[in-house]
Order: structure tokens, then C-alpha cells, then sequence
């Protein structure tokens, strides 16, 4: 390692998120009332975009922070305001989050978004845009789908009816088109000036039904167009998968990552590109540690890859709450700082680590 902090948590988290001011969000999903909420002040050290030498301040501080009635099962900073919404059992409705103003530390429920026949469904899946207005993209499956106005709670967008397939996860390309990722791994490109219309991109390969199956894409804010942004799928197996949306007949390359199956479900499988390196991706979701890999070199073979750094520092924090070795809920990237990752476990740790750049290397 070149760099690295831990935090240590009231509870465990299944939620990272960048907010203004290059602050973190975090969320607990425990069954309990009271899951926190907390905006964290990273330390000194990585709020500067340059490396610097030994720092006094080497913790997070908690700078807001409020309490969730519900799971918080998925949390987006909305660009461009205050707010945060979150979504989590037992239904697929959103909650609208008031980060605190400067003259106060709380961060405080201010409104909810219904969804139409969202009792019983999942929790709902989230991204946010403030391309035109602050819009929050939404849903627990593929034909419950919408877009709405943050703060007016009107509705903008609706999916045309179509298959009820699981959603794991869904993006905005830019301010007018959808990606959307089924559980199966099927992808689908909506066009929201296209209401009745839902494309779909390009299934999976021939696989058992069982696996489940996440997505990445890649930040769209480095002068790529979104069509031509590669969109990584991992599976609960370890088989990574990497599409252009502009050719959707065949894969741009597959590989399979070095990682155990996991054992019960994969609600935490996690899969993103980092925003400031060149072909690079991180996974986790399957035990204690966050595997990166350097994609330039793969093909469509599907052979097995070489991981160019693996963070176990969680795998070796002790049991979690259950007694089970800490299993690793989510990671991301900094926005930034290129090889400079934040990752939290199923015991309540948070860990930014920076690996020392091999040669030849990402």
C-alpha cells in the first residue's frame, strides 16, 4: 500500500457515495429502526489532489448525520443541491434526505415518493441527474421503471409495460437515454423521448439460470460519448463481461475473476470502473476483500485474469456482528485520485487504501 485509513462504523453499511465538497455518504442497513445516515469528512490527506507527506489527521470525522426508519439499501447524492435519496425494504418508495445546513448537524427526512403498485415489490434501484432538473431514475423491476422530479415528486418518465424481470441495477447514459440491468443479466437502453420503446442490448452468455448478475458503467464526465462508454456485467460466479453498447452482437471480452462463489445469495456482488485510469475495474461482494484488474489485455476468450492488486485488509478485521468473517458490502472509487479506493464491510469497517503503482501497470 502507499496509503491507507480505516473507519470504524456503529453498524455495517452497504452504501459509499461521493456528496459535494468531495464528502462521503454512508448508510446502515440493519432490520432495526434507527439506521444511520452519516455525511463523513474524509481525512486531510485525500482532499487534496496531490499526494502529501505524513498527515496528523488520519481519521474520518462525522460532520451530519440522521436516522433511517427503514434498511437503507441504496443511497444517491442528487447533483447539484442538498438532498440524498434512499431506497430499501419493505417496498419499492423512495426517501428524500435534507443534508444539513452549516448551522446544523443533522441530516433530516423532508418528503417520500410513492411508486404505483410499490407495496410489495422489491426495494427500488436509484440513480441521479441534474442534467435538466434534480431527477432520480427508479425501480425494483423492468416494467416499474420511472423517472421523477425530486423535488416536486412529479413523474417524468415511465417504461413502456414489458417483462417483470428483477432489476439489479440501473444508470443514466446522458439526460435522455436508460440503461437498465435485469438480475439475469440481460441489459436494455431505454430513450425517455421514446416512452413506449425498451431495446434490449444484449443477454448473457449461455449460463445456469441461477447466477445473479450486477453492472458497471463508466462516468460519463471524461468526454466519452455514453455510447461508446464499455458497460461491465459481473456474475455471481466470477464471470466478468465487458459490452459496447454501439455493437451489441458480441462481447468486447470476457474473462473470469479469481474469486470464491459466494456462499448465500450475492446481494453485495459490486463492479465499477474507476473514473481515472484507463481500463481498470474493482469487484467485491464476495468475501473479505476488493479484487482490481487491468482490462486492456483481455479478450473474448473468457480464461481466467490476474487480479493487479487484491485490498484484504477487511478479510483480516475479525468477524462481523454475526460471527461470520467480514464480507465486503460495497466499494468505489475516488473521483480523482486514480488508484485510490474506499471500501466497507459487513463488521462495520471503512477502509481508502492507494496501492503502490506496479511497472507496466495501471
Amino acid at each position: 500500500y502507499r496509503d491507507l485509513h480505516t473507519f470504524e462504523l456503529q453498524a455495517p453499511t452497504r452504501l459509499i457515495e461521493w456528496a459535494c465538497g468531495s464528502r462521503v455518504c454512508v448508510a446502515g442497513y440493519g432490520q432495526s429502526d434507527g439506521n444511520e445516515i452519516l455525511q463523513l469528512i474524509p481525512p486531510p490527506t485525500l482532499l487534496t489532489k496531490e499526494t502529501q507527506g505524513l498527515c496528523p489527521e488520519r481519521d474520518f470525522k462525522v460532520e451530519c448525520g440522521g436516522f433511517s426508519e427503514r434498511p437503507v439499501y441504496s443511497l444517491k447524492y442528487v447533483p447539484d443541491t442538498s438532498l440524498l435519496v434512499t431506497s430499501g425494504p419493505p417496498d419499492s418508495s423512495l426517501q428524500v434526505w435534507q443534508v444539513s445546513a452549516e448551522d446544523s448537524d443533522v441530516i433530516k427526512s423532508v418528503s417520500s415518493i410513492a411508486t404505483e403498485n410499490g407495496t410489495g415489490q422489491s426495494w427500488a434501484k436509484i440513480a441521479t441527474i441534474s442534467a435538466r432538473a434534480p431527477w432520480v431514475l427508479h425501480g425494483s423491476r423492468l416494467d416499474r421503471v420511472q423517472i421523477t422530479e425530486v423535488e416536486s415528486r412529479k413523474n417524468i418518465y415511465t417504461a413502456a409495460p414489458g417483462g417483470s424481470e428483477e432489476l439489479s441495477g440501473l444508470a443514466f447514459l446522458d439526460c435522455n437515454t436508460l440503461l437498465l440491468c435485469c438480475a439475469t443479466g440481460q441489459l436494455c437502453l431505454a430513450d425517455i423521448r421514446q416512452p413506449q420503446s425498451l431495446v434490449e442490448a444484449m443477454s448473457v452468455p449461455s449460463v445456469p439460470c441461477s447466477e445473479h448478475w450486477c453492472m458497471g458503467t463508466r462516468h460519463g464526465d471524461q468526454g466519452w460519448e455514453p455510447s461508446s462508454q464499455p458497460v461491465a456485467r459481473l456474475s455471481s460466479t466470477g464471470l466478468l463481461t465487458l459490452t459496447d453498447l454501439r455493437k451489441t452482437s458480441e462481447f468486447l471480452a470476457s474473462a473470469k475473476a479469481r474469486v470464491p462463489s459466494p456462499g448465500s445469495g450475492a446481494e453485495f456482488l459490486c463492479v465499477s470502473w474507476a473514473p481515472a485510469l484507463e481500463g481498470c475495474l474493482a469487484i467485491s461482494g464476495f468475501d473479505g476483500t476488493v479484487h482490481v484488474y487491468d482490462t486492456q489485455s483481455w479478450d473474448s476468450s473468457g480464461r481466467e485474469a490476474e487480479p493487479i492488486f487484491v485490498h484484504k485488509g477487511h478479510a483480516f478485521g475479525g468477524a462481523g456482528g454475526s460471527g461470520d468473517p467480514p464480507l465486503v458490502t460495497v466499494h468505489t472509487w475516488h473521483l480523482q485520485k486514480p488508484r485510490t479506493l474506499l471500501s466497507a464491510a459487513s463488521d462495520g469497517s471503512l477502509h481508502v487504501w492507494d496501492w503502490v503503482q506496479p511497472c507496466g501497470k495501471c
